[in-house]
């Protein structure tokens, strides 16, 4: 029985040893396939699709990039290449006047024509509206005036006038109250025509302040400021001289602190006619 379990014994070792040896070859060569595989994998990697493309072509578009921005710098020369984008105020402002000029000539035109044809109308009620509108179209300023006046002029203080000695910065400036002072002064001396800057004053003339410059009817105008009316002289100049307001200015006028600018002189004055639109509101009584 022990040889027998040493042959069992022995065959089993022995077929142990063979099945074991024959193992560790297989595995051998599994491992050399497989550090083979990864060798191969490590060493080379796989390419991707279009890599080789993206490497090109991405220097590429950054060099037409900088190309085009190098010629855009070189045509602008520092100015806006779409101008369209933002507008040209000045024309703006050059294509409104002209067209409110046009406007006026048309209204112009057409008050002729109405003119005209009212004077053909063989009717007595239209000939005694028509005399009683003559007789009203020189106060109404709708008529040119010329004759013997006085002019005003008001400016600003001079640059060289100190403004940082603590006196309030308005006082240097001429301002609308300061030209309607002067205005309605005119008009208490008699006045029988005014005029700013050369417009005829009318009931319907609006004086504003925008900015550092005065509006007349909706016109800008800068400084110094011409006021002239035609009436009798010292009865105009004793209406100024005597107005407490215009009398304020002319004391500031005579500090040398303030110095804002005054001006009286006789002149003869030419008033022209009104020849803008009259925009006239009125109320109605209520039935």
């Amino acid at each position: 029985m022990s040889e027998g379990e040493h042959v069992r014994g022995g065959a089993s070792a022995h077929g142990t040893t063979h099945r074991t040896a024959h193992g560790a070859t297989r595995g051998t060569a599994l491992v050399a396939r497989v550090r083979s595989g990864l060798g191969r994998t490590v060493g080379r990697r796989p390419r991707r699709p279009g890599s080789r493309a993206w490497r090109v072509g991405t220097p590429v578009v950054l060099v037409l990039c900088g190309s085009l921005l190098a010629v855009s710098a070189a045509r602008s020369q520092g100015t806006d290449l779409r101008p369209g984008r933002y507008p040209d105020v000045a024309s703006l402002v050059r294509a409104e006047s002209q067209s409110y000029e046009a406007l006026r000539q048309r209204v112009q035109d057409l008050n002729g024509q109405v003119a005209e044809l009212a004077a053909g109308v063989d009717d007595p009620e239209v000939a005694r509206l028509q005399q009683r509108t003559e007789r009203l179209r020189s106060p109404a300023g709708l008529a040119p005036v010329r004759g013997p006046g006085v002019t005003v002029t008001l400016s600003d203080s001079p640059l060289e006038v100190d403004r940082e000695s603590g006196i309030d910065e308005r006082w240097f400036v001429v301002h609308q109250q300061d030209v309607q002072a002067v205005v309605n002064a005119m008009w208490r001396g008699g006045a029988t025509a005014v005029t700013i800057q050369g417009q005829r004053v009318v009931t319907t003339t609006a004086i504003k302040c925008e900015g550092n410059s005065i509006t007349i009817q909706g016109v800008p105008y800068p400084q110094p400021y011409v006021i002239s009316a035609v009436g009798d002289q010292s009865s105009l100049e004793s209406a100024l001289t005597s107005d407490s307001y215009v009398r304020g200015y002319v004391q500031q006028s005579q500090d040398p602190a303030v110095r804002i600018g005054w001006g009286m002189r006789r002149d003869e004055v030419r008033a022209p006619a009104y020849d803008d639109v009259l925009r006239l509101s009125y109320a109605k009584p209520v039935a």
